[in-house]
């Protein structure tokens, strides 16, 4: 039978991503979000956090320390992955982790209100001619054929 780890979240940055290398060069970041749900519990709304600890490699590590800061909303996809491990007493310890694929920065940029998550996304170079500026009326024609019509 077939199993799948798969995971969307959508949440806030609780602290900046904090990026390293490992000994062989690999980047590796590591930061958390937390995810929100509110509920009716009776007459009273009450709000659940739960928090979520994210690891990204590579490029999506260099990305998140160049672009990401606490309080952002991301887009994480990813799996769940729990790791063991023995402290210096000998002491079984376990985490749950989100190993991130892809990461995604929904918080509107300051200085235009959009979305700055193309930065990550986006394949065109900086040599890639600009979009014609489309906020200025454009120029009445006076080919239309329904303008002939002597009616």
């Amino acid at each position: 039978m077939a199993s799948v780890n798969k995971v969307f979240l959508i949440g806030n940055l609780g602290k900046d991503p904090d990026v390293k290398f490992t000994p062989s060069g690999v980047q590796i970041g590591k930061f958390s979000i937390a995810t929100s749900e509110r509920f009716k519990r009776g007459d009273n709304w009450e709000e659940k956090t739960d928090w979520h600890n994210i690891v990204l490699f590579g490029r999506q590590a260099e990305y998140a320390g160049e672009y990401l800061k606490k309080g952002m909303t991301v887009f994480i996809e990813g799996k769940i992955s729990t790791r063991t491990w023995d402290d210096e007493n000998g002491v079984r310890k376990y985490i749950t982790e989100i190993n991130a694929n892809s990461v995604k920065n929904l918080s509107p940029r300051k200085d235009t209100g959009k979305s700055d998550y193309s930065a990550y996304t986006s394949n065109a170079s900086k040599d890639t001619p600009k979009a014609a500026d489309t906020s200025k009326e454009p120029e009445p024609k006076n080919d239309d054929p329904v303008d002939d019509l002597p009616f």
